[in-house]
């Protein structure tokens, strides 16, 4: 700005000097001109007066100087002239001041001549005899004036824009110190040209505008971080051009990164293919999704894109923890498949037996025994649906049990009475020690908690062994422990156990009538009563299991 206001006033400067120029010379010019016109006019009197006097002898002693005489005679022929020879001159009487003369008895005009570049003056009076004298001088053009005072015009010019410069300098910078000086944060406060009020009302409405709408972003983005940030969920937004713009915490620690990234590529965070195709699409205007394997579990990414005037703005990616969900699909399927397996076995055994029994092909003595199988294979998958209505009962909820003060000990007590006729058919020897115990639960599940260990216990023991339980405690905890002098459990197997359908001895499982859902059905019940369980074990030496409840617990 302050360049611009320096060269226009340079420029008005030129302009002035210019005009002034044109106007002084011109005025001087017409000023002059009128002055040379009343001295010829004056001098054409003088002269006229002395030929009037003295005749031709008057104009042969007379010093001219500039001033050109021709004495016209009344015929128009030129009888004398101080410049040419009066013979050699063309008849006058065309001549405008000297056909005035002869009408009016004075007369005057003026003629330019483009090739000597000078304008003449004439002045024509008529004497007292009729003839006519004429007295013309000559004078410079004004272009001819200007070129011969064309050197001193250039040292006033150099001067003139000299001074033009330094004051179009220093002014220029006075005009524009206010508006470099404007506090734009308080535009109300500012005291300057009266010209820019309304420019300074203007930009305090828009900042405060402004503030307002940053005050909302300011409030929506810490609402859209606050709830981002504590989703368990990741979410990523980005813009048209797969460029970062917002990552929260969890979508930050799948990825491995933090909010470093944001502005960057999320292909330079991950560079997955399967991720670049799913972004590509919705870079493309499509929803879409997929499963992917980060930080250890499985997430499902949900590509959405964002429109706005019907082109792709930006891009959301959600990242859902489903290993859960894929974990629970597993275990459904492998459920099913063992349900499946665990029915067949004694279904195709009863459906054999009573093929055989039905057509007559069991001799008398072996149908005892053939319907003594079927009673014990119907048996056992009535102990098998029973397992899994109590284990799908488990998995609903608890809601509809009770929950109550219960005595461990006297709850164990009740179980070695219950397998009392096992032990013994096993011939391994149970007992019970420690002390009572009391804690708020659900008596049906702890029960099954207690039957379901010391039944392993005692069929998975040596003929001659021994199932000890033991039920104690202190203000915060209770416990009971079974301990056996088993077959105990291999290392590889331990951690697998208490799963649906899984067995160490498949062979021996089958042959006790084992489920497979025992342990399951511990594992459940002991997590809604917020139990722990310890498991010790040597192989040929037994196994021992702790569940330790807190009574404060649920």
């Amino acid at each position: 700005m302050t360049k611009r206001i320096f060269q226009s006033i340079c420029f008005a400067a030129f302009s002035i000097f210019l005009a002034s120029i044109v106007l002084f010379m011109g005025v001087l010019y017409n000023y002059f001109s009128d002055v040379q016109r009343k001295q010829l006019k004056m001098q054409t009197s003088l002269a006229a007066r002395g030929v009037d006097r003295e005749g031709a002898v008057y104009l042969e002693d007379l010093d001219a100087g500039d001033y050109r005489m021709t004495w016209i005679n009344t015929d128009g022929t030129v009888l004398s002239d101080n410049r040419s020879e009066s013979q050699e001159m063309e008849n006058h009487m065309e001549r405008e001041e000297i056909r005035e003369a002869f009408e009016t008895g004075y007369g005057e005009s003026s003629r330019y001549s483009v090739t000597l570049m000078e304008r003449s003056f004439y002045c024509a009076q008529r004497l007292s005899d009729g003839t006519v004298l004429r007295l013309s001088i000559a004078q410079n053009t004004l272009l001819t004036l200007l070129f011969g005072m064309l050197q001193p015009i250039c040292v006033i010019f150099a001067v003139a824009m000299g001074l033009s410069l330094v004051l179009a300098f220093r002014l220029s910078r006075q005009i524009v110190k206010p508006l470099n000086e404007l506090n734009l944060d308080e535009p109300l406060s500012n005291e300057g040209y009266d010209e820019l009020a309304p420019l300074l009302r203007r930009i305090d409405a828009q900042q405060r505008q402004i503030q307002r709408q940053r005050d909302e972003l300011r409030q929506k983005q810490s609402e859209f971080e606050t709830v981002t940030t504590g989703m368990a969920e990741g979410i990523v937004l980005l813009n048209g051009k797969q460029i970062i713009l917002s990552i929260n915490p969890a979508a930050a620690r799948l990825f491995g990164t933090d909010n470093s990234c944001v502005g960057k590529y999320l292909l330079s965070v991950n560079r997955s293919l399967e991720l670049q195709e799913l972004l590509q699409k919705a870079e493309e205007g499509s929803r879409s999704q997929m499963v992917m394997e980060l930080a250890g579990g499985s997430y499902e990414l949900d590509a959405s894109p964002v429109f706005s005037d019907g082109q792709v703005f930006g891009i959301v990616l959600l990242m859902l923890d489903v290993t859960e969900k894929e974990k629970s699909e597993r275990l459904r399927r492998e459920f099913t498949a063992n349900v499946s397996h665990e029915l067949k076995t004694p279904l195709q055994t009863i459906s054999g037996c009573a093929e055989l029994l039905s057509n007559s092909m069991v001799k008398e003595e072996d149908v005892t025994r053939f319907a003594g199988q079927i009673y014990t294979e119907a048996q056992r998958m009535i102990r098998l649906v029973e397992d899994i209505i109590k284990l799908s009962h488990l998995d609903e909820g608890v809601e509809d049990m009770k929950r109550e003060d219960t005595d461990l000990y006297a709850l164990a007590e009740e179980v070695l009475e219950t397998l009392t006729g096992e032990a013994s058919e096993a011939e391994v020897q149970v007992s019970l020690e420690g002390g009572h115990a009391v804690i708020c639960g659900i008596r049906q599940l702890l029960y099954g908690i207690l039957y379901n260990l010391c039944d392993n216990a005692i069929k998975y023991n040596y003929r001659g062994g021994s199932v000890t339980v033991t039920v104690g405690g202190d203000k915060e905890y209770a416990f009971f422990t079974v301990a056996d002098t088993g077959i105990g459990i291999p290392a590889e197997h331990r951690e697998h156990i208490f799963e649906r359908f899984y067995r160490v001895d498949k062979s021996r499982s089958k042959e006790i009538g084992g489920t497979g859902l025992g342990l399951s059905i511990v594992k459940h019940a002991a997590r809604l009563h917020e139990a722990v369980i310890d498991l010790k074990s040597e192989m040929g030496q037994g196994t021992t299991v702790t569940v330790k409840f807190p009574k404060g617990g649920k």
